[in-house]
């Protein structure tokens, strides 16, 4: 079963699953995705969540696949609990959230939008550039340097940036540190320092606003925080009063609520740009993401490890749905 798909058709979906002898179906609402639950062997996710009342009801399922990189949309611990394996699909999309991350910062910096719009509305201004910023020499923070961070960290120093990250990883393993980061620093001076700060860390319990009100106010005046990662990291109530005052900018691909409310106040400002969550997609990031989340489930299906597990506990209950994965566990250590 698959909860939902931001892309055309299940095609790839069907043609893996029928070779290994499944048929697939899509829910059409939250109501349909319940209902749908109790035939489930195996379920696909890509935003809907798949809560602790799907697992419950689904008594066959014996594996979540996540579409992605997040698993904040899967209650993982209660699939745990009930011995239902969840993968994700760690590796996807990189260089297509990184490459996102550039464009949001370059738009906004070198005013994009209103140049654009200018011409659009049948005029030529020419001043629409005067207040664009000169980004060699800006101060680009990154919080978070997993291979997204890493990316975008590649990216900014070839445009002149000085790249400063926050990591709990770099900071205690000095010698990893790669050449374009120029340093490794706290978050209270990333916040400080930065003329653009940009969020590369998953959702979780503890990351959640962990941007609210005290980290806005931290950033210097005329900051751009930008936000490719999980709407729900940035207190939304917060930042509308710092864009509102003009003392900050914003570039989003990820909001909370998402989607927005038509008449929330970042569809109409003039600080902020915010795309539909679609820094993830391209032609071929899409045909990987579909392949890859698919052959987790199969793999699972036919008693065998995927290649990525989120939570490896679930391979030591008793309640495990699949007691072959821990004879391939066993085999897979051993061999190592």
């Amino acid at each position: 079963m698959i909860t939902d798909i931001a892309w055309p058709t299940i095609d790839i979906e069907r043609e893996l699953a029928a070779v290994a002898g499944h048929s697939v179906v899509l829910a059409e609402s939250d109501e349909h995705l319940l209902a749908l639950a109790p035939e489930a062997d195996a379920i696909l996710t890509c935003f809907r969540r798949v809560s602790a009342t799907v697992l419950d009801a689904a008594i066959r399922c014996r594996t979540v696949a996540r579409y992605g990189v997040g698993v904040d949309n899967i209650d993982v611990a209660r699939a745990t609990e009930l011995g239902i394996l969840v993968s994700n699909v760690p590796e996807f999309c990189t260089e297509e959230v990184a490459d996102h991350t550039l464009l949001l910062i370059l738009a906004t910096l070198r005013n994009l939008l209103p140049a654009t719009d200018t011409v659009r509305g049948g005029g030529w201004r020419t001043d629409a550039g005067a207040s664009a910023r000169r980004i060699r020499g800006l101060v680009l923070g990154i919080i978070g340097y997993g291979a997204i961070g890493a990316a975008v960290a590649e990216r900014a120093t070839a445009f002149g940036f000085e790249v400063v990250v926050d990591s709990r990883r770099l900071a205690v393993d000095p010698a990893s540190v790669p050449a374009h980061v120029s340093r490794v620093v706290d978050r209270d001076t990333l916040l400080a320092e930065s003329d653009v700060v940009s969020i590369h860390v998953p959702l979780a319990a503890d990351t959640r606003h962990s941007v609210g009100a005290a980290e806005l106010a931290r950033m210097k005046d005329g900051a751009l925080l930008v936000n490719v990662s999980r709407g729900g990291l940035v207190n939304t109530d917060s930042l509308r009063a710092e864009v509102e005052s003009g003392r900050l900018r914003a570039a989003l691909d990820v909001t909370d609520p998402e989607p927005l409310p038509a008449e929330h106040w970042l569809r109409s400002s003039d600080d902020a740009i915010v795309t539909p969550h679609v820094a993830f997609a391209s032609d071929g990031s899409l045909i990987e993401l579909a392949t890859k989340a698919t052959t987790n489930a199969l793999t699972v299906l036919a008693g065998r490890l995927p290649a990525s597990v989120v939570d490896r506990s679930v391979l030591d209950r008793p309640e495990l749905r699949t007691p072959t994965l821990k004879q391939t566990r066993a085999l897979d250590e051993e061999n190592s």
